[in-house]
């Protein structure tokens, strides 16, 4: 790679909107020309920057339908990009984005590039509740190029069950990689507590926090009128919250560009690798083992690859964080003790500083932008993720530059080992044993509904709900049910697993 194409990160901005009302609040094409003139700002070449953009990409921003949003950003910028995207949906495709402009920057397609995405769905609930109809702009000529593809992240058969939703299933896997670890329940809950209260530690410091508060452990883990149940075993402190009014953008460049453009060295943050990659069992119920992510692994092996440097040389590290299981499943792919002394989140992670919809890793990527340029030297790995532990992304950031030799060095893009597809079976019947489980609740903290993923004694794995029987399901959140032995059939359509 000519050293002059080295791709820089030299801005950043973030933004939170607390509580506006509806009519007054931002809308996101505000939020995205705000940070964006932000961005340039931080990065000291300010409006010179933004007329000098050749390429513009936003995050797909929730329910925002315009028909070419880089447009109407460039358009309010006073930018002529030769190259607008817009992403597919998934909460890898931040860094996806970036690593993909970053690459095109080092072949010498691309010198100043803005990325931006935001979130707005605390207002959209907010006029949904006040029957408000919000006017936000559309259009913008020419069409786009996009980039990822829109696929639905569970199956209908699992929707069926209950298996529709982030917060009804994430708990199956982590249901499944405790049993894996051969913890009990009460170990369990208090290893996840003390893993997301220092993320609520971090989330108290950082400014563009949605939820800057320090909680302890059995706050977030005990259930209380403030904290529901929500699928076991995870309470409401244990979700990623969605209703967040959040947006970031970053300003990437070559060397050559921020040279020409005046940016200060100690604002450049250097990328030096990144990787993606994606389950072959695609669906949640399909995967062979639901305690083990061989894509997550791949991802960061192969990210790490590229940058050419080892797991332990990276001083700052945020993994995505939806859910706790995502950030324990990141330890076990990796090797790493929960009790790593660098953490695992720059910002405070997604149930505490916010899941803005698609755009949580902006945020990460800004803040972590922020902690590099603080540390002269340092190296930051940060992930992604997409649907259901389903496709990762990940990049290696450093305030340096790679050695002269640096460049270019293999692209593994994350792939690794082809796994096997378990497709489940509708309807089943037999004997059979547990492999993965919830139990998800109604607002009013009762139990309600029973889901189970099994399989049969002679192989075949199937999707069930227990039968509507409050007692049992009390049980089921008391108690290890991984590996309960019982009986599956098919009643009125679906299949019902009754315990032994």
């Amino acid at each position: 790679m000519d050293d002059r194409n080295r791709p820089v990160l030299v801005g950043a901005s973030q933004l939170t909107q607390r509580d506006a009302e509806p009519a007054e609040a931002l809308e996101p094409l505000e939020m995205l020309e705000r940070t964006a003139r932000e961005a340039a700002e931080d990065s000291g070449a300010g409006e010179r920057a933004l007329r000098e953009i050749d390429t513009v990409g936003i995050v797909e921003v929730v329910a925002w339908r315009p028909q070419n949003g880089p447009r109407l950003l460039a358009e309010r910028l006073g930018a002529s990009p030769r190259r607008e995207i817009v992403t597919a949906t998934g909460g890898e495709i931040p860094i996806t984005l970036v690593n993909d402009i970053a690459r095109r920057i080092a072949a010498g397609e691309v010198r100043v590039a803005l990325v931006g995405g935001a979130n707005n769905v605390r207002t959209l609930r907010r006029a949904q509740r006040a029957r408000v109809k919000l006017d936000w702009t559309v259009g913008g000529s020419g069409q786009p190029t996009r980039l990822g593809v829109n696929r639905r992240g569970s199956s209908k058969a699992e929707a069926g069950y209950g298996l529709n939703l982030p917060p009804d299933i994430y708990p199956i896997f982590e249901n499944a990689l405790r049993a894996r670890r051969g913890l009990s329940l009460e170990t369990h809950r208090r290893r996840v507590g003390a893993l997301l209260s220092r993320f609520s530690e971090v989330a108290a410091r950082n400014p563009y926090a949605w939820f800057p508060t320090a909680r302890s452990a059995d706050e977030i883990t005990t259930p209380s009128p403030k904290n529901r149940m929500i699928a076991f075993p995870y309470t409401k402190y244990m979700n990623a919250v969605l209703e967040t009014d959040q947006a970031a953008s970053l300003l990437l460049m070559s060397a050559d560009a921020a040279r020409s453009l005046g940016v200060p060295e100690d604002r450049q943050v250097h990328w030096w690798g990144g990787a993606h990659a994606e389950e072959e069992a695609w669906y949640p119920s399909e995967r062979p083992e639901f305690a083990v992510c061989p894509s997550l692994r791949n991802t960061v092996t192969g990210t790490l690859e590229e940058a050419g440097v080892a797991l332990d040389e990276i001083d700052l590290i945020d993994f995505y964080s939806c859910f706790p299981v995502a950030v324990e499943m990141a330890c076990e792919m990796l090797g790493l003790d929960e009790d790593d002394p660098r953490g695992f989140t720059v910002t405070g992670g997604l149930p505490y500083a916010g899941g803005p919809g698609n755009n949580y890793t902006l945020n990460s990527m800004a803040t972590m932008l922020e902690r590099l340029r603080a540390q002269p030297g340092a190296k930051g790995l940060v992930t992604g993720n997409g649907w259901y532990l389903t496709k990762h992304s990940a990049c290696v950031l450093s305030s340096a530059p790679l050695e002269a030799d640096g460049w270019p060095r293999p692209q593994t893009n994350g792939a690794g080992e082809v796994v096997e597809t378990t497709a489940s079976t509708e309807p089943a019947e037999g004997r059979a044993a547990l492999e993965a489980y919830t139990v998800i609740f109604d607002r009013d903290g009762a139990p309600a509904r029973g889901v189970v993923v099994g399989s049969t004694d002679d192989g075949r794995r199937f999707v069930a709900n227990t039968p509507d029987d409050r007692a049992l399901l009390e049980a089921f959140v008391v108690a290890e049910e991984i590996g309960r032995k019982g009986r599956v059939a098919c009643r009125e359509g679906r299949n019902v697993f009754d315990p032994a």
